[in-house]
């Protein structure tokens, strides 16, 4: 019998595990720190063969298409940031104040790539604008979420300096992302026979970090300090913000004239937030002891899109289906 999709996937049962694991045994002390440099080392070499499995024609192919390259990266970074702080006043009230940092900094967030991509694939939406487009917010997301992060969270920031942190996210994400690029040429096919490597690399690198921050976290009381209904109001936020993008993507999709191709691409691209950049910005960004709370809303919203974007995929392809049958 077949999973529903409104039932979590595998995956998300491991991150839900290792949150537990983090609350009843956190790492401290020397073991803690033996978990950072490998999750450090861990999430360099996600980057990595992501650089090496992204395809230069594809890129090619799809960066001609600047008016809806421009739409998505003014829903990814302009229209999320207005939307956690317009909503302040209505959004603060749900949650604790870590927890209410932690929307924000959600909403500073780059796209996701390969979700996005996937779902659009689905869909039947423009792919080559969709792998273009996701991949560069990804890259954009390295210069932009930090100084999003210092305009949204000001004081709150571990470090106070944007440009350190653009500096260390570099180092961390960007470096590795482009030296797996330059190398394709020898590694490219390597890394594409052995997908489900970049799989494991993937789901396991944000695997450590989740466990990592968890683990401070639970040290400086999260769990003591966080009720129950901070919690509940969290998910109405996560489904607030969410909805709106949706919306606001799709409207505008319409408003502008894209095609049906288009506006798919438009909506899975520009109302989706990564868990995979999102986990090692927050370790670089903030202080260990707030990293657990903060990535909290990320990972709720994470896989509240990943349910309602296999719905929405889903019916998109039923339309599409539709019309190609009657012409």
């Amino acid at each position: 019998m077949a999973r529903s999709r409104f039932i979590p996937d595998n995956y998300t049962f491991a991150i839900l595990g290792t949150v537990v694991l983090a609350s009843v045994l956190p790492a401290s002390g020397q073991v803690a720190q033996g978990f950072e440099w490998l999750t450090v080392a861990a999430v360099s070499l996600l980057f990595f063969l992501h650089g090496a499995k992204l395809s230069r024609d594809a890129v090619l192919a799809g960066i001609s298409h600047w008016r809806l390259h421009l739409v998505v990266v003014a829903s990814t970074f302009v229209l999320f940031p207005l939307l956690g702080w317009a909503l302040r006043p209505v959004l603060q009230p749900l949650v604790t104040p870590d927890l209410y940092l932690g929307v924000l900094f959600l909403c500073a967030l780059p796209a996701t790539v390969q979700s996005a991509i996937a779902f659009t694939a689905v869909a039947r939406g423009n792919m080559p604008a969709a792998i273009c487009s996701a991949s560069a917010s990804t890259l954009m997301g390295i210069f932009i979420t930090p100084l999003l992060v210092g305009l949204l969270l000001q004081r709150h920031a571990a470090g106070g300096d944007p440009l350190a942190a653009i500096g260390h996210i570099m180092l961390q994400l960007l470096v590795p992302f482009l030296a797996g690029h330059l190398l394709r040429p020898w590694i490219g096919d390597f890394v594409k026979r052995r997908a489900a490597l970049l799989k494991y690399v993937d789901q396991g690198s944000i695997l450590l970090v989740v466990y990592t921050a968890f683990s401070a976290a639970v040290i400086q009381g999260l769990w003591k300090d966080m009720p129950i209904t901070s919690l509940l109001g969290l998910l109405l936020v996560c489904a607030v913000i969410l909805a709106l993008a949706l919306v606001c993507t799709t409207l505008l999709a319409r408003k502008l004239g894209f095609s049906k191709e288009d506006e798919i691409t438009i909506v899975f691209c520009g109302s989706k937030k990564s868990l995979a950049s999102g986990v090692p910005m927050a370790k670089v960004l903030f202080a260990s002891g707030t990293v657990g709370a903060i990535v909290l809303p990320l990972m709720l919203f994470h896989q509240m899109q990943l349910m309602v974007c296999a719905v929405l995929a889903q019916r998109y392809a039923s339309r599409q289906q539709i019309a190609h049958e009657e012409h």
